[in-house]
């Protein structure tokens, strides 16, 4: 197993698998079930486009609530008359918060604000701009919208940040190698990701989005990736290397009130509480709970997909900050999997879990899970079936 020099952690480092998964991530040492393998944050990362107009504040830079847990409930239910018990248990804190002084873009803390401004804000900021619906960047952004509706997969300000990282970099190669990783990974197979923009159908979508980037937004150090095969290229690589990002101050705070020294009584009633607030929550807004977005990690993208994973990804921090949490023990040198279906699709049977792959990820996967199940006819469910039919 020859490695790949990439990037590494003391948990894990990305090495070369094989032709047919190319880079993957392997255990450097051994680890229990619910350790932590690493810990990482995004080179990049965005909020959701639709997500932050409907109101969803999240910091700009690491993506962390910025509501009170009691004013999420409140716009998520319609009902300001709901009163959370415990405010203590939310740690949102509205002093602590930072503002853009050109554009007021608003960050959770000082410390988000100039890690921002140093690394993309200061080629980015729109000034007395920002909330202008004229200003070139705002219509590139509000063209994205009216072509990609929520559920939102990606986001054009992922590209949009990484160019502007590029725009404001001192070493401007530095920063293109970081990404070249992910850019280089792209395989020629892209333009079949239809659901990410990539199909031929929207190929008029794709031109306009691609020809007001390069006349409101370009950067000469990566004129290739303005053309449309470039710009394919940069589609592909949010859409199969972007990590979903999903924050709440409200589940922040229910997990706060677990560790609530609480009589029998009393913690009865505030389960009791929080049961109901999650229907209120469901019914009126369904699944759409979290600030949303999404970013690009390293370590993380290096990871291969299994159907029996023996790692998933959390974000235990309430911001941007990626963790690896092993599932079952893992040794030296084992490969470290992960899932990039949910839980519902991992229920699914083997046609539409290869269905989802193929399509989003552009493989077939031969986990074990999917070779034992293979001429298994047992788990040929119907759904399936129909499926099958269709491809024919």
């Amino acid at each position: 197993m020859a490695a790949y020099m990439e990037t590494e952690c003391e948990g894990a480092r990305v090495v070369y698998i094989s032709s047919d998964k190319g880079k993957g991530l392997v255990a450097q040492k051994s680890f229990k079930s619910g350790d932590v393998i690493l810990e990482e944050k995004p080179l990049v990362c965005a909020q959701f486009s639709w997500n932050e107009l409907y109101k969803y504040k999240a910091c700009e830079f690491c993506l962390k609530s910025l509501e009170n847990a009691e004013e999420m409930v409140q716009r998520l239910t319609n009902d300001p008359s709901i009163v959370l018990p415990f405010p203590e248990c939310c740690e949102v804190d509205a002093t602590k918060f930072a503002f853009c002084p050109q554009c007021q873009v608003l960050y959770c803390s000082p410390h988000c604000r100039d890690a921002a401004l140093n690394s993309y804000h200061q080629a980015l900021c729109l000034g007395s701009s920002r909330e202008n619906p004229d200003h070139p960047l705002n219509q590139l952004i509000n063209q994205w919208r009216s072509f990609h509706y929520p559920p939102e997969t990606g986001s054009i300000m992922l590209i949009i940040k990484t160019i502007a990282m590029i725009k404001q970099a001192k070493s401007k190669g530095a920063v293109i190698s970081m990404f070249s990783t992910f850019v280089n990974s792209v395989i020629n197979e892209r333009e079949d990701i239809a659901h990410k923009l990539l199909g031929a159908q929207f190929l008029d979508q794709r031109e306009i989005l691609r020809s007001m980037l390069a006349e409101v937004f370009f950067e000469e150090s990566v004129q290739e990736w303005y053309t449309p095969e470039g710009f394919n290229s940069l589609f592909a690589l949010i859409g199969t290397n972007g990590q979903g990002i999903g924050t709440s101050s409200f589940s922040r705070w229910v997990k706060a009130t677990e560790r609530l020294q609480l009589g029998d009584a009393e913690k009865e009633q505030l389960d009791d509480t929080i049961d109901k607030l999650y229907e209120r929550l469901e019914e009126v807004s369904g699944s759409f709970l979290d600030c949303e977005g999404s970013g690009l990690y390293q370590l993380q993208s290096a990871a291969n997909h299994s159907c029996v994973p023996n790692a998933e990804i959390t974000f235990p921090h309430g911001d941007h900050t990626l963790s690896l949490v092993a599932l079952e023990d893992i040794q030296p040198d084992e490969e470290i999997t992960i899932s990039y279906l949910g839980c519902c699709g991992l229920e699914r049977g083997r046609h539409s879990r290869q269905k989802a792959l193929k399509e989003n990820y552009l493989f077939t996967c031969n986990c074990l899970k999917c070779l034992s199940q293979c001429d298994d006819a047992s788990i040929t469910t119907e759904e399936e079936e129909e499926l099958e039919e269709d491809d024919y």
